[in-house]
């Protein structure tokens, strides 16, 4: 039985704040304040450098609107407007360095699953674009993780070893580690949080190397 490698979408295969900046802009529209948008800016910047304690970028946007008082109705909006642009010129994205022929190097040896918080609005067309769609057994969105994301590592796991790769720790990683699975961290966090991981790199390009001898392997050694 191959092993599953379970990949988180924002931070991890898909990089750049141009879905957040949409986010942080549709909010800046909705309550009329130009200043939200700059602000936001100032934030992501800082947690980009690993100088915050945001969980990612949306975390920092959604953080500066509750300091603002903005109500959770306006907040959604806004995230399904910016959602809505993903992967287009007002909210542009691009993959990790070699990710196409990472992917399609390790899919004889490995089950890949996509599992997001994310709804699915222009995600499939940009995997599409990316040619790597179809290297994905199941994709899941709107998983509600943590929680939601147990049962979809309990059934992987139920079928071999697993490799949870992602961007937030209490989301990607810790439900994964607490089942016994296999952990990547990736992102600003990956140099700055003092937590277990099997791995971990600035961007998923720094351990290809290391997930594919997992995938084929299954060292267990942490970092």
């Amino acid at each position: 039985m191959k092993p599953t490698i379970v990949f988180d979408l924002d931070g991890t295969l898909a990089l750049g704040d141009g879905p957040i900046s949409a986010y942080a802009r549709a909010i800046a529209t909705r309550i009329g304040d130009d200043s939200f948008g700059e602000r936001a800016t100032v934030a992501l910047i800082a947690h980009a450098a690993g100088e915050t304690s945001y969980r990612d970028g949306y975390h920092a946007v959604a953080t500066l609107a509750a300091e603002d008082r903005v109500s959770a109705e306006i907040v959604s909006a806004a995230y399904d407007d910016s959602r809505a642009l993903l992967g287009t010129a007002g909210a542009t994205v691009s993959p990790p360095e070699g990710l196409s022929g990472f992917l399609h190097g390790i899919v004889e040896h490995a089950s890949l699953v996509l599992a997001t918080n994310a709804p699915d609005a222009g995600v499939t067309a940009l995997l599409e674009e990316w040619a790597i769609i179809d290297l994905f057994d199941a994709m899941h969105f709107q998983v509600g993780k943590p929680a939601g994301l147990v049962p979809i590592l309990t059934a992987a796991l139920a079928r071999g070893r697993v490799l949870s790769v992602g961007d937030i720790h209490e989301f990607d990683l810790a439900p994964a580690a607490e089942l016994g699975a296999d952990t990547a961290l990736v992102g600003p966090a990956a140099a700055r949080l003092e937590v277990p991981a099997t791995m971990r790199g600035r961007t998923i390009a720094d351990i290809y190397e290391r997930i594919s001898g997992w995938a084929t392997s299954a060292p267990h050694t942490a970092s």
